[in-house]
């Protein structure tokens, strides 16, 4: 025996020495994959509606996970879908993947989670019937699955009504009346906001109006450079056609730019395109090209052509840093000079076939950071709007909840959350209202303000109508 391996001898020796008291006590038990694997959990499984099937992870670990090449399958073996290489998981993340395009998750199903291998189990839910819309795991990674609100990407809303709120009687008068003249828009007039004296609409048909009062306490479309009938919109390069669902404005107001949200393009009406685009509005054409696009379809859940964005708005980042919201892509409190140039606040989403809210910094690079994903508690988005005054996130669905309206504003942990529910106004039927926008502060008398709608279906040759909220 030679004096090295004399030495080699005495080092393996001495480790199996140090080892053998960390095995009895547990410590080296478990190979060094397990303890990371263990931490990952399915978390949420959608088996139909508007959102493509899909399976969410949760990592309910205090590290980050690499699950690049980890299988997904559902009760056939020879189903399979490799998650991408590169994918983490952070401690306490959300990721859903969209498995549709490899396998189907029937009505009495399973969903599967296997290492790299594809044959070491991590973790798997069966079910019997069809999710409705989703089957959640409550509490996150760790307890028994329940039917529940669709919230892929984020927390699971386990509360049964997104809030914990009893719907109450809408905040303001019962009375509705009409805000326009017949029949001057025709059907799919969608997204409100309002500027002042300007009323700005969109049109699902690829127009956006600049409505101006008609001084009966109404609107009518301003006749001067070139808005007598709206204009149209197209994508940056001036093609296509957006499906424009929503408007809003930031802390510059139009004369920095006016953000339209849309769901796809009309000239391909098939595909989604989640987009946020931006619009210079200070000249006199027909016709208006898209300055920025912001294009997020690639960073959230897939969804029907038809079941994207619906709604849109900008809160500005000084509420939010005073609010303490927490930013949900760090995990910690939002800091606005993480992200360099933007709009000095963050727009917020609704996506019509989820029901979520999500919140994105859009750079004026063109680069883009969600930092937010809320469930509405409600089966659709139809409209989103920021309300200054009253620090108040509004979040709107049509006839699809009854017209039911929610608020949500940063809680005590730093996300939004729901504040209250209000059934629609009495005074109001069951239309299809897809725009709400109340007025600003400066129209408060006797502590209530006035408040509009727009009626998707032109219902009786209407598209707008006006009611009242507390200020």
């Amino acid at each position: 025996m030679t004096a090295s391996i004399a030495r080699r001898r005495r080092r393996v020796l001495a480790l199996l020495l140090v080892a053998g008291p960390l095995l009895a006590c547990g410590t080296l038990t478990a190979p060094a994959h397990a303890a990371p694997a263990d931490d990952i959990r399915i978390n949420e499984v959608v088996t139909t509606g508007d959102v493509d099937d899909s399976i969410e992870l949760y990592n309910r670990g205090t590290a980050a996970v690499d699950v690049s090449g980890w299988i997904l399958k559902d009760d056939d073996n020879d189903s399979r879908y490799a998650i991408p290489s590169g994918t983490k998981l952070a401690a306490g993340a959300f990721r859903a993947f969209d498995v549709h395009a490899q396998f189907g998750l029937g009505s009495n199903d399973k969903a599967r989670l296997y290492l790299a291998d594809g044959k070491t189990l991590v973790d798997s839910f069966s079910w019997s019937k069809h999710s409705a819309p989703s089957w959640s795991r409550c509490p996150d990674g760790t307890g028994p699955f329940k039917a529940a609100a669709l919230t892929l990407g984020a927390p699971n809303d386990c509360g049964g009504d997104g809030g914990g709120t009893t719907p109450v009687a809408w905040p303001g008068g019962s009375t509705v009346k009409t805000a326009d003249a017949a029949n001057v828009f025709g059907e799919d007039l969608s997204g409100l906001y309002q500027e002042g004296g300007v009323l700005w609409g969109a049109q699902n048909s690829g127009r956006l109006w600049r409505l101006v009062r008609d001084g009966s306490g109404g609107w009518k479309p301003d006749t001067s450079a070139g808005w007598s009938s709206g204009k149209s919109l197209r994508f940056p390069g001036g093609s296509g056609r957006p499906d424009s669902e929503s408007v809003t404005l930031t802390g510059s107001g139009s004369a920095g730019g006016v953000f339209v949200a849309t769901e796809r393009d009309g000239d391909a009406s098939g595909t989604s395109r989640l987009s946020v685009l931006k619009y210079d509005v200070s000249g006199t054409g027909s016709e208006l090209t898209a300055a920025r696009e912001w294009n997020l379809t690639s960073d959230l859940p897939a969804v029907g052509s038809n079941a994207g964005f619906e709604g849109v708005t900008w809160v500005p980042d000084a509420y939010l840093t005073g609010a303490g919201f927490k930013d949900a892509s760090t995990g910690t409190a939002y800091d606005p000079s993480r992200y360099g140039a933007h709009s000095g606040g963050v727009f917020f989403v609704g996506v019509e076939g989820t029901g979520m809210v999500h919140g994105y910094v859009l750079q004026d690079s063109g680069a883009y950071r969600r930092v937010a994903s809320v469930s509405s508690g409600m089966s659709g988005v139809m409209e989103l709007q920021w309300e200054p005054q009253a620090k108040r996130l509004w979040v709107v669905c049509d006839d699809t909840c009854h017209g039911q309206h929610r608020t949500m504003s940063v809680n005590a942990s730093g996300a939004f959350a729901t504040t209250a529910v209000y059934n629609r106004p009495s005074g109001m039927p069951d239309y299809n209202n897809e725009g709400f926008a109340p007025a600003g502060a400066d129209e408060c008398v006797s502590g209530t303000k006035p408040v509009y709608w727009a009626d998707d279906s032109d219902d009786d040759g209407h598209a707008l109508r006006r009611g009242t909220i507390t200020c």
